[in-house]
């Protein structure tokens, strides 16, 4: 297994379902991986098979001089890099309709999930180029495609990182940098499977075709992004959602 032989991909968010996915399967096509996650020790875990070629750091995906550190600390580590994924995110149960929506809650989920993809791209990017070009992954949501009732912080934060996807690839084409998204339907993490049997979230995971997906669906769609199958695909939002979007 080597679609990503030489590689080295810097993994927000790596401690997650999600996350870990990832960067178990980076790892398992030849890549090298700095996972970087708020908790050291779930982020640890994701990488502990890649021997040398897996590196944990502690990192708030929304504070700009701790994302300059640890982009600078992984070429450090592995000279340069070539992929940047951006999973960090997610809501919470504060989410609701923007009238009863916390503004604590919208801020929350906008530094994570937007202002992290920001602050890792604008100071990733760069090193990218310095490498020659790569591949930028960001996670946003079925939330950016289709309307999600009383989830109004977390679709706005999602549908901006859609719509910075592509336009960044459209600026960045030249530099040999391709932009995509992911945009998963419900995954079967941790969290989901906490709540799946409740109201709407049980009447959104019927609306999955095909049963809902796994972190593992959503990690294929990664590696395909970050290896050289994908060298002509830039400023595609993928979904991965087992149809809910096209209901």
């Amino acid at each position: 297994m080597s679609r990503l032989k030489g590689r080295i991909a810097y993994v927000t968010g790596a401690g997650g379902g999600i996350g870990r996915a990832i960067c178990e399967r980076f790892l398992a096509e030849g890549a090298s991986v700095l996972a970087t996650d708020i908790d050291l020790g779930a982020a640890e875990t994701a990488v502990a098979a890649g021997g040398d070629r897996g590196v944990a750091l502690q990192v708030d995906a929304g504070d700009s001089d701790q994302v300059q550190a640890a982009l600078a600390r992984g070429v450090e580590i592995f000279g340069a890099l070539n992929v940047l994924c951006n999973v960090a995110g997610g809501s919470s149960t504060q989410d609701a309709r923007v009238t009863e929506a916390p503004e604590e809650e919208f801020w929350r989920v906008i530094r994570l999930d937007l202002f992290g993809t920001f602050l890792v791209c604008k100071y990733g990017i760069p090193e990218l180029i310095r490498a020659g070009g790569g591949s930028v992954i960001n996670l946003t949501s079925m939330g950016a495609l289709v309307a999600l009732p009383d989830r109004d912080c977390y679709t706005a934060a999602k549908g901006g990182v859609a719509a910075m996807t592509r336009s960044m690839a459209a600026g960045y084409g030249a530099d040999k940098i391709r932009v995509n998204a992911i945009a998963p339907g419900m995954v079967m993490t941790p969290r989901v499977a906490r709540r799946e049997r409740i109201g709407r979230v049980k009447e959104l995971a019927e609306r999955h075709l095909l049963g809902i997906g796994v972190p593992e669906d959503v990690a294929h769609m990664a590696v395909y992004l970050a290896s050289d199958e994908s060298r002509i695909v830039t400023g595609q939002v993928l979904s991965v959602d087992s149809g809910v979007t096209i209901d």
